[in-house]
């Protein structure tokens, strides 16, 4: 069979229309635990600063709703495997969609000590049309350094 002019435009516009369809829901991140889009938090840096250990994190929140707050427990652990620390780190709000870039520095800690560092929990998970334990129930961690880093 022959295509015509008109079946090529219709063929064009076809794979046009699904390539719209399915843009959006790639856009969205990777699945977190219950099938909905995750929270991502990366640990992407750690640097020695002025005798504090200073914490770079990219999160992206692909959840379907904005974070009014969000404030997250971590354990530290050292190389011998101890708790070093329980900083509790206030992410502040995290809209749907975005990526924020959060720095904290901790004073009197140093980088080159930790080996792992551990999600504990989130202490506030809060929203219009935010379940509190949803930000632990969607974390996905990834990290770019040498730290282990997970929930």
């Amino acid at each position: 069979m022959e295509l015509t002019p008109r079946h090529r435009v219709i063929g064009s516009l076809v794979a046009l229309a699904l390539s719209f369809a399915t843009g959006p829901v790639a856009a969205q991140g990777e699945p977190g635990a219950d099938g909905t889009s995750a929270l991502a938090i990366d640990l992407n840096g750690t640097a020695q600063v002025d005798g504090a250990c200073r914490f770079t994190f990219v999160i992206r929140n692909g959840l379907s709703a904005n974070i009014g707050k969000s404030v997250f427990e971590f354990a530290l652990f050292n190389k011998r495997g101890l708790v070093a620390r329980l900083p509790t780190l206030d992410f502040k709000e995290l809209p749907k969609g975005k990526t924020r870039v959060r720095q904290f520095d901790l004073a009197d800690l140093n980088c080159g000590e930790l080996a792992r560092v551990l999600v504990n929990d989130a202490r506030e998970c809060s929203g219009e049309g935010v379940e509190p334990a949803s930000c632990m129930a969607n974390l996905k961690t990834t990290t770019a350094t040498d730290l282990e880093f997970g929930n």
